[in-house]
C-alpha cells in the first residue's frame, strides 16, 4: 500500500533531480504541453499540497481554498515548495484513519489514493521537466511500480513498470500497447474497483 514514506521518497528523488538543474533555464517548454519547466514543477508542487487538504474535507467539493504555488517564482524557491508540499502531504497521508475519503474528480480517494496520486504528480511531472530541459529522469523502478498499480490496476507493469507509469499518463508509446490520450487514475479504494479497465472515450 502506498503511505507518506512513498510520498517522502518521491519527493527525494524528484527534488535530487531538480537541485541539479537548478541553475538551467526554466522558462524552457516542455515539448507536448502547454507548460514550461518552471511551471510544471509549480504545478507537481500544487498537486500534494491540494491533497494534502482534500483528504481531510469529505468526497464532496465543498471547501473554499484557493492554494496555488507562483510559477513564477525563483528556481530555488520552486524546489522548496515542492519539498514543503510533499512534506505536508506525506503527513497528512499518515495521520489519516483508512476510512478517511476526500474529494478527487476520479473518485472519492482514501488515503492510499491520495498518497498515490502525490506520488504521480510528482514523479511523472518531473519527467516533463526534464524533457523541457533535454535531460532524463529515471526513478526507483518499484516505487513506480507501487504507483502505478494503486492508481491504474489494470495496467501490466511489464518490464519497466516507470514506463509504463509513463504511458499509463499519455506520456509515451509502448510497443503493442493503445495510446493512452484519455486516461484516468482509480484513486478510490481498491476494493471498491470493479476489476475492469475503463473504457477510453
Amino acid at each position: 500500500m502506498i503511505d507518506g514514506s512513498d510520498i517522502l521518497a518521491a519527493a527525494a528523488a524528484c527534488h535530487g533531480f531538480l537541485q541539479a538543474a537548478a541553475d538551467a533555464d526554466w522558462s524552457a517548454a516542455v515539448p507536448g504541453l502547454d507548460f514550461t519547466v518552471a511551471s510544471v514543477v509549480a504545478h507537481a508542487a500544487n498537486g500534494p499540497l491540494w491533497y494534502a487538504l482534500d483528504l481531510w474535507g469529505g468526497p464532496g467539493d465543498d471547501a473554499a481554498f484557493d492554494l496555488k504555488v507562483s510559477a513564477d517564482a525563483a528556481n530555488a524557491a520552486l524546489l522548496v515548495s515542492l519539498r514543503s508540499a510533499a512534506c505536508a502531504c506525506a503527513a497528512s497521508v499518515d495521520a489519516a484513519p483508512a476510512s478517511t475519503r476526500g474529494f478527487h474528480p476520479a473518485g472519492a480517494a482514501d488515503p492510499s489514493g491520495f498518497a498515490a496520486m502525490a506520488c504521480d504528480e510528482l514523479l511523472v511531472h518531473t519527467d516533463d521537466a526534464a524533457r523541457g530541459l533535454g535531460l532524463r529522469f529515471a526513478p526507483d523502478q518499484e516505487l513506480a511500480g507501487r504507483v502505478l498499480a494503486r492508481l491504474f490496476p489494470w495496467h501490466d507493469p511489464g518490464d519497466d513498470p516507470w514506463q509504463a507509469l509513463l504511458w499509463a499518463n499519455g506520456r509515451t508509446d509502448l510497443p503493442g500497447r493503445e495510446r493512452q490520450a484519455d486516461w484516468t487514475w482509480h484513486c478510490a479504494p481498491l476494493a471498491d474497483w470493479d476489476g475492469r479497465a475503463p473504457a477510453q472515450p
